[in-house]
């Protein structure tokens, strides 16, 4: 790893058009795997469900189980014309929420957005990033609006309109929290049976919530500029959560995160002695290279977009350059990218 900081177009990579994932696999634990070991040893080339090979007896698998609501609102202005409108985050009550719109032009403070008889957005206020605030207007609550209207939130970069296949695999199994407008992918590959056999086999499951952001979407800043961070996520950590983490550090165990989201959530709450402190909040951190991880001992993670926070993330854990490798690597063995692709384990 470098001593400096590398810059934004070191993490650049080509991926050919056809290795992204646009819909899941057939099964959840039937996707790739590929093994990185930190130490620099050869990649290994596995499927998802041979996971409890990898792991031990006495490791924690830390798990984020938020919930993606369905914020993408599909409606019309009152001239008629097509409008949208995606939830990000409540703004301190159920119906003010910050948000973004298209068409963005159009839909300028004091403009609505009919979305069904029983929902309509009221454009409130404008951000300084291009962004608005919106307060919305239903007899229901907010949650079963949504659950009633809203549309899966997919990124962008799968370029179709969300399908019935989404509504179930754009969701963790363990999925319980509401509060997120993007799935934390990596968990996307366990089913209930893999979790039960990594538990048969003496692995600890924590649970923790980081909801995730709309910045997971967005790129980490101009080339050769400074990156921008990830942005603010709530997120809470469970006393039994820290308890396990706690336990497994005690006994030899290794902490294992399931994706970035749980990284930065153990990150951001670092006791000092490899374990966590309970509780909650919010969080800004921005992890990339050269960074002193403090929980973490083992990943499992999507592939992600170039010049995104994420692969920095990545990066900062395994090393620039053999992240940049195990990219090369899953690229020439033809594996599946981004939220619905394949999954890669760094320990």
């Amino acid at each position: 790893m470098k001593a400096a900081r590398e810059a934004i177009h070191d993490f650049g990579y080509h991926l050919p058009e056809d290795r992204i994932a646009r819909y899941p696999a057939a099964r959840r634990d039937q996707s790739r795997l590929l093994v990185a070991p930190r130490s620099g040893g050869p990649f290994e080339h596995r499927v998802f469900r041979d996971l409890p090979r990898l792991m031990r007896a006495g490791d924690v698998l830390v798990v984020n189980e938020s919930r993606v609501l369905p914020v993408r609102l599909l409606g019309a202005k009152p001239t008629g014309a097509r409008a949208e409108v995606l939830l990000l985050r409540p703004l301190g009550e159920e119906h003010l929420w910050e948000a973004l719109v298209r068409p963005g032009g159009k839909l300028k403070p004091g403009r609505t957005v009919e979305v069904a008889p029983d929902l309509v957005v009221h454009i409130v206020d404008s951000t300084p990033d291009h962004g608005r605030i919106v307060r919305v207007e239903t007899p229901l609550t907010v949650e079963e609006a949504l659950e009633r209207h809203g549309r899966v939130p997919l990124p962008p970069y799968l370029r179709r309109r969300d399908e019935p296949v989404d509504h179930a695999r754009y969701q963790t199994v363990y999925a319980r929290t509401p509060g997120s407008v993007a799935a934390p992918t990596a968990g996307l590959h366990f089913t209930r049976e893999l979790m039960d056999a990594l538990e048969a086999g003496g692995v600890r499951i924590a649970r923790v919530t980081l909801h995730v952001g709309v910045a997971t979407f967005r790129p980490a800043g101009p080339s050769g500029g400074d990156p921008r961070g990830p942005g603010e996520e709530r997120y809470r950590i469970p006393r039994e959560a820290a308890r396990r983490v706690a336990a497994a550090r005690a006994g030899g165990g290794r902490v294992w995160a399931v994706g970035t989201t749980v990284v930065r959530t153990l990150e951001s709450a670092a006791d000092g002695t490899g374990g966590v402190l309970a509780g909650g909040g919010t969080t800004d951190l921005f992890i990339r290279p050269p960074f002193d991880f403090q929980v973490v001992d083992a990943l499992i993670t999507n592939f992600h977009l170039p010049h995104s926070t994420l692969l920095m993330l990545v990066s900062a854990f395994a090393g620039h350059e053999r992240t940049m490798d195990a990219y090369r690597e899953a690229i020439d063995h033809g594996y599946r990218f981004y939220s619905y692709g394949d999954a890669m384990v760094i320990s």
